[in-house]
């Protein structure tokens, strides 16, 4: 759940999400190391002025400042291709839900079930109290299975919209005219 100043991500509520903090995790440790060794070896430079002729022009230290980088950049590229292709992991749907984006609310349909179909409105700022989120909270809530293959398809009726579950990781555009298809699972509530 969302709370006020919060800086991390919320918790995870599928596989995909907890793969996604692993990789955000993992890069900033790499960018927090590379930080700090660029930090200090930029302190010692300015702080000691030596200038050394070993390391103006040596060839074995331009092949190793070159090198290091395209391991880096393949030690984060692996992983993110890994949790890119995990994320558009197609699989056989158990429930399908169209969400419509309107200017001022979400009609959603559940295809499985022909009559089941609502429009969901965001809560005015008066019926909002302490325990909402402030303009998240909705009078028609989704709901949807847990430990079920669900596939969303957005589109919008008017503007470009966007549907979203940090805690998921799933966001998908809803543009007017284009379907746009995402598949998740709910692992926990």
């Amino acid at each position: 759940m969302p709370t006020w100043a919060m800086l991390s991500f919320q918790d995870s509520s599928s596989y995909s999400m907890e793969q996604l903090i692993l990789f955000h995790d993992f890069t900033m440790m790499l960018i927090t190391l590379i930080t700090v060794l660029v930090l200090t070896t930029l302190f010692f430079i300015i702080y000691y002025k030596s200038t050394d002729l070993f390391l103006l022009q040596h060839q074995t230290i331009e092949i190793i400042w070159t090198t290091v980088p395209i391991f880096i950049l393949l030690m984060i590229a692996l992983p993110s291709l890994k949790t890119l292709y995990l994320l558009d992991d197609p699989f056989n749907p158990n429930l399908t839900v169209k969400a419509v984006g309107h200017q001022w609310y979400w009609s959603y349909e559940y295809s499985d079930f022909p009559e089941l179909s609502f429009d969901s409105y965001m809560l005015p700022l008066e019926e909002s109290n302490l325990k909402t989120s402030r303009l998240l909270e909705t009078d028609q809530a989704l709901v949807l299975p847990v430990n079920a293959q669900i596939r969303m398809i957005t589109t919008g009726a008017d503007v470009i919209h966007a549907w979203t579950v940090p805690s998921l990781g799933v966001k998908a555009d809803a543009v007017p005219g284009r379907l746009n298809q995402m598949m998740f699972s709910i692992n926990r509530v």
